[in-house]
């Protein structure tokens, strides 16, 4: 059979009767989208810790999830549903790595800790380098667990997000992809957060 003279709705019917060569013909034909995906998440993966195969797999069965449940009638593109599910699924495969990694950092959160990108200790990133800083008396504190817990529990689901990408060593543009916000709303949400951090500071190192 010339799967090449099929369009893709009769490859989908193909699929759903349970046509391998079609599956396989389909998979070929959109492969560039599944690269395109993970040459985008290659370095996020990387830094996470997210095996790269297992990024392969992954993005596999998002375009397997696409052609189980794509219908025609929905007037969008295979191409596009495509790109859709493969992206979804790594998104969140991607972040639920972070999540388990942010855990084990904030089990043993250095402030001191110099993260590569910012080529600056954590302290600095949330300082404001004033006189009598309260970050200063952290470098004391006993019990960092009890502040760390303070930080996370006062911030939203997105600042969280952004906050744990951030400790886990992502760049901001790299924020802004897994997130799919622009760099400038990873920016405020930041800005944000240092706010919130300051503020617990404070409060908890009042003179």
């Amino acid at each position: 059979m010339k799967y090449d003279e099929l369009n893709d709705s009769e490859l989908i019917n193909m699929v759903y009767e349970e046509s391998e060569d079609a599956k396989e013909y389909l998979l070929q034909k959109y492969k560039y989208i599944i690269d395109i995906a993970i040459k985008k998440y290659s370095r996020i993966a990387k830094v996470l810790g997210y095996d790269h195969n297992d990024l392969i797999q992954d993005a596999l069965l998002g375009f397997s999830d696409a052609l189980n449940s794509y219908r025609d009638d929905r007037d969008t593109a295979l191409s596009s549903f495509i790109t859709l599910c493969v992206n979804r699924r790594l998104h969140t495969s991607i972040l639920k790595v972070g999540r388990k990694k942010n855990k084990l950092l904030s089990s043993s959160l250095s402030l001191e800790h110099v993260y590569e990108q910012y080529a600056t200790p954590l302290k600095d990133l949330i300082s404001d380098n004033q006189e009598n800083d309260p970050l200063e008396n952290i470098l004391k504190e006993e019990n960092l667990k009890e502040l760390i817990n303070d930080i996370e529990n006062s911030l939203s689901k997105t600042e969280y997000e952004v906050y744990s990408l951030m400790l886990n060593g992502l760049k901001y543009n790299e924020i802004a992809t897994l997130l799919d916000k622009n760099a400038k709303q990873v920016d405020n949400t930041i800005q944000r957060i240092k706010t919130k951090i300051k503020k617990i500071l404070e409060e908890r190192y009042k003179s």
